[in-house]
């Protein structure tokens, strides 16, 4: 027999309901964030390419006890590329497509990321924040889903979870979804494919120059690692955003757009120097109220949706190991209506949403 254990940690219940609507919360909003600056925008790109230069001068030039820093620091700047083909996705990069599509792509090349299927896919994400069976960025697993699972799978989930391994969760995210486009509606392929041609190429020309001149260990140095640390950044910015033990993931009959933006997105501070360098991404929740929010008016947005809305927000976080193993160590399995739970509880026969 399964017990329901309920505390403080409880999803609010109240989740999916509220009169507001978006627009609301919207036309509160300065109309000074909405404006597109392109001088700021252009700044930022090329202080942006500055630091991964840099970054990448430091890989050549530290010794070997300081590369783990160089790794860090260059990952973390390349992270940055994302985040402006993610204004470009959005269309907040600029004002004309072309030059959207066009620096989306240049952006996200040697992240070996497909600009248009990222794209199509995360705006979906922003369509249904939350919604349980639909939301495509990290979603909690089900215990009836868990169940249906094999021995090993459920196994492979268990030690995902147990080692902390969510830093790579973005890279399996990558490597099944944004390469294949027959999942991607027929309107939509054609884009899918010019974009992952694009990063094919870049790899198939750029990695055998890399390889030839410097090696295999090269190619690790100055890519493979690197990348890995994006994706850390990628897997960690993505985790945080949507997940704690109180944030639950509701079917479309109780699922309301208001709350699931500003209820269901996390605010966490980290370090200036990474905000700086991956352009405030971590002020995740006017962007979730309106994705026209280029990335440099992020902070106008939130300021005024605290002082407004500030009822309707999750409490906001610091950034920290300890914040990362509250939420892996709690965030297990998922059971509908109430909410999160651990394995320990799964195989004790005790659902506690901790």
């Amino acid at each position: 027999m399964i017990t329901t254990t309920v505390d403080s940690h409880k999803p609010n219940p109240d989740f999916g309901r509220s009169e507001l609507t978006l627009k609301d919360i919207i036309k509160s909003l300065p109309q000074e964030c909405f404006k597109q600056d392109s001088r700021k925008a252009w700044t930022q790109l090329l202080i942006n390419v500055l630091m991964v230069g840099l970054g990448y001068a430091s890989l050549v030039f530290s010794p070997w006890y300081l590369l783990p820093f160089a790794w860090f620091f260059t990952g973390t700047a390349l992270t940055g590329f994302f985040v402006i083909g993610h204004d470009c996705g959005h269309r907040s990069f600029a004002k004309s497509r072309w030059v959207n599509d066009l620096v989306g792509h240049v952006m996200m090349m040697p992240l070996i990321y497909p600009f248009h299927s990222w794209r199509i896919g995360h705006n979906y994400h922003h369509a249904h924040t939350n919604k349980l069976n639909e939301d495509n960025a990290w979603h909690p697993i089900r215990t009836e889903v868990y169940e249906s699972w094999g021995k090993a799978s459920q196994r492979a989930f268990e030690l995902f979870m147990r080692l902390r391994l969510w830093w790579i969760g973005s890279i399996f995210h990558w490597a099944i979804v944004h390469f294949n486009w027959s999942k991607f509606q027929e309107k939509d392929r054609a884009n899918v494919k010019l974009s992952v041609v694009v990063v094919v190429l870049f790899a198939a020309i750029v990695f055998p120059i890399l390889i030839a001149t410097t090696g295999i260990w090269g190619f690790v140095k100055f890519w493979f690692i690197p990348w890995l640390v994006y994706h850390f950044w990628m897997s960690t910015f993505t985790y945080v955003h949507h997940t704690t033990s109180d944030i639950p993931f509701v079917a479309e009959p109780k699922w309301n757009a208001v709350t699931a933006q500003l209820q269901g997105t996390v605010h966490c501070d980290y370090p200036r120097w990474i905000e700086f360098l991956c352009h405030d991404i971590n002020v995740h929740v006017p962007h979730h109220v309106s994705t026209a929010i280029p990335s440099y008016n992020l902070r106008l947005a939130y300021a005024s949706i605290k002082e407004n809305w500030s009822g309707y927000l999750h409490s906001e976080c610091q950034f920290s190991w300890s914040l990362m193993k509250d939420i892996t160590d709690k965030c297990h399995l998922y059971v509908v209506d109430d909410g999160y739970i651990t394995f320990k509880d799964y195989q004790a026969g005790t659902l506690s949403t901790q």
